[in-house]
């Protein structure tokens, strides 16, 4: 949370601020998750003596024993699945076969998507009706428009 302030007063004189507390930019906030997320903690719990109950959860990889997390830290139980395979428990259809972007960097890009596996480029030709003109009582001319398109799928 931030802190925004507003003068009030004759000609820009400040005699009168109101101050309120407000979010940060949304941009500000995803890359901060996403920072995160790649920095997230593998954690498990850690049972109690006696009734063998969870009592907290500890750092699963930690070289001291029962090491907690931090407050600021974001936490898993089990590590993600590889989304790029197909995996019948997790109902992940891997990307085998998808549409990519060749030349997008973001996540809609073909070197990403297709998880290093490379693509296959298909060519056609898309052809369709354009131009079309109605002449007076009953009759439509249209011309014939082709396009010449490639399509990425990944291996």
């Amino acid at each position: 949370m931030g802190t925004e302030c507003k003068c009030h007063g004759v000609s820009g004189s400040c005699t009168m601020k109101t101050c309120w507390t407000t979010l940060p930019p949304f941009r500000k906030i995803g890359d901060e998750i996403r920072k995160r997320y790649r920095k997230s903690k593998l954690v498990e719990p850690y049972l109690g003596r006696r009734a063998r109950t969870p009592i907290s959860l500890v750092l699963k990889r930690s070289k001291r024993k029962h090491r907690k997390p931090r407050r600021k830290h974001l936490v898993h139980l089990e590590r993600s699945p590889n989304y790029c395979d197909y995996d019948p428990d997790t109902g992940s259809l891997g990307t085998v076969g998808r549409n990519c972007n060749r030349t997008s960097r973001g996540t809609d890009g073909c070197d990403l998507m297709c998880c290093g596996r490379g693509y296959n480029t298909h060519q056609y030709t898309r052809t369709w009706q354009c131009n079309c003109k109605f002449h007076w009582c009953c009759r439509v001319n249209c011309q014939r428009c082709s396009e010449r398109t490639e399509e990425y799928t990944c291996k």
